[in-house]
Parts: C-alpha cells; sequence; structure tokens
C-alpha cells in the first residue's frame, strides 16, 4: 500500500542525503509532548520520514493519529505480548481497524522478547503468528521485534508466512548466524543506535559484513540514543547511526543516505 505523500526530500544538510527513520516511538510520553519540535529538529537534521510504530493497542492508535496529523509520519500498528494474558481480543479488533487506516504502512512491532519473558513463550509465539497473519490478510510488512529468540523467531515466521517474506527485524543486535537466517528469509535488518555503543565491537564485525541493499536506519525514539548523544532519543539522531554505519562499511554517507532511504521507500511503500 503506497500512501504516501509528504515525504520531503528536500531539505537535508549539503552532502548527507534525506535519511529515513523506520522505527521510532512519535507518541511515547517522553517525546509526544515535543512532538512538532523533534520533526522539526529531524527535518534540519535530513530526516525526511518517520514511521511511528505501535507497541500495544493504544500507542498504535496514538501513532496513527501522529501521522495524520503530521505528512512525514508514517505507522505501524501491533503489540506485543508483555502482559501475562498476551492481546485481548479487544486489542486485536482495534489492531484490525487500524491496519486498514491509509497511512499505516506495515504491522508491528511484534515477536518473540525471549530476554525478559514478561509473557510466556507459547503466548509469544501466538501472538506473533497471528500478526503474521494480519500482515498477510492486508499485504503490508511486518515490523519484528526479536531478542534472543532468533531461532524461534525465524520458526514462527516459517510456519505462517511463505518466504521470502516482506519485513525488516527491528533492532538488530545478533550474531553473523542471525543475520544470515534473517537475510535468508527475506528481511531486512534495522540498524540503530546501538551500533555507535563503545562496547559494540562484535556487533560492528557483523554489520561491516551486510549488504547495503537490505539495511534500515532506524532510532528506536525515545530509546537507545546513538553516541554521542546522551539522554532522550530523538529521529533527528538517526544520522549518528547513519555517520557510524558508513564508517563501518567503509562507505560514503551520501551512499547510506541514499541506499537505505530507498530500502526503507520499498519496504513500506513510501512514495518517493
Amino acid at each position: 500500500m503506497a500512501a504516501l505523500e509528504g515525504l520531503d526530500t528536500h531539505r537535508h544538510p549539503p552532502g548527507t542525503g534525506a535519511l529515513i527513520d523506520s522505527h521510532a516511538h512519535l507518541d511515547d510520553p517522553k517525546l509526544a509532548d515535543d512532538e512538532e519540535g523533534a520533526l522539526t529538529r529531524a527535518r534540519a537534521a535530513g530526516v525526511a520520514a518517520v514511521v511511528s510504530v505501535g507497541a500495544d493497542a493504544a500507542s498504535s492508535r496514538r501513532a496513527v493519529e501522529v501521522a495524520h496529523r503530521r505528512a512525514m509520519v508514517f505507522a505501524t500498528v501491533g503489540a506485543q505480548p508483555y502482559g501475562p494474558a498476551g492481546v485481548t481480543e479487544a486489542d486485536w479488533e482495534e489492531l484490525t481497524r487500524l491496519a486498514v487506516e491509509a497511512r499505516v504502512v506495515g504491522i508491528g512491532e511484534s515477536g518473540l522478547d525471549f530476554l525478559r519473558d514478561h509473557s510466556p513463550r507459547d503466548v509469544q509465539r501466538s501472538v506473533f503468528a497471528r500478526h503474521l497473519v494480519l500482515a498477510a490478510a492486508r499485504n503490508l510488512p511486518m515490523v519484528v521485534h526479536c531478542r534472543e529468540a532468533y531461532d524461534a523467531c525465524f520458526e514462527v515466521i516459517r510456519a505462517e508466512r511463505a518466504t521470502p517474506v516482506r519485513g525488516v527485524l527491528h533492532c538488530f543486535q545478533g550474531d553473523a548466524e542471525a543475520a544470515r537466517g534473517a537475510l535468508d528469509l527475506g528481511l531486512f535488518l534495522g540498524i540503530g543506535g546501538t551500533l555507535t555503543f563503545p562496547r559494540e565491537d562484535a556487533l560492528r564485525r557483523v554489520v561491516a559484513g551486510l549488504p547495503l541493499d537490505r539495511l534500515l536506519l532506524e532510532t528506536d525514539a525515545p530509546y537507545l540514543t546513538p553516541r554521542p548523544q546522551r539522554g532522550r532519543n530523538e529521529p533527528a539522531y538517526v544520522r549518528h547511526t547513519a555517520a557510524c554505519l558508513a564508517g563501518v562499511l567503509g562507505v560514503p554517507l551520501e551512499r547510506v543516505a541514499e541506499a537505505t532511504t530507498a530500502n526503507a521507500r520499498a519496504l513500506f511503500g513510501l512514495a518517493g
């Protein structure tokens, strides 16, 4: 589904190219009180568009509302099974209703999180599978959340969707084997602020071997603030991750901007 008007590719610092923040949470209270300021700073930093990602039914609804207010913002709708009961039927009704909104460009984030195990793992698998079915029904890409659960996550995807699958593995922090597994399934890999963290040498080594035509840039704002910034993350800071990625890959920043923006447009159906 291409929605999409309002993608501003003209206002960016000379020589950097327009960027897309493919994963932020603009509805989060840490950002919502400064929505206009954050987006103004993003435009000044060369960000052409922001995908605001839902994490539950309520935040998905707010993400859609932001997307309707702001021409440079698009939304995804989904829920993580953080509560012990997973996602209620009322939540599913809301997500299904929101999924047909014109500025919704993806389903998620949803997936498996075995790091904290907020929900029983069978509940997490069930919720994730249901999101995959919804994504297929709406012909939308998946935004996949996966922590300490790559093999299990890939198993659910293979069971529920024909591969290759349209989607992005958000905030990739895995090893080379996990990267190969995701790429083999057809997923893009979302590269965020963790790439800039001083102790993430292993991640940088993995990313150095990845194909640029399968990478997206993201902030996960207001979380995972890239260095050298501190405190609350915001879409403008995606430029720091872009610069770090350029250094890791040994290519010009302009090339990273061009490729990752094209990748995001292609995956989410954003107009050029």
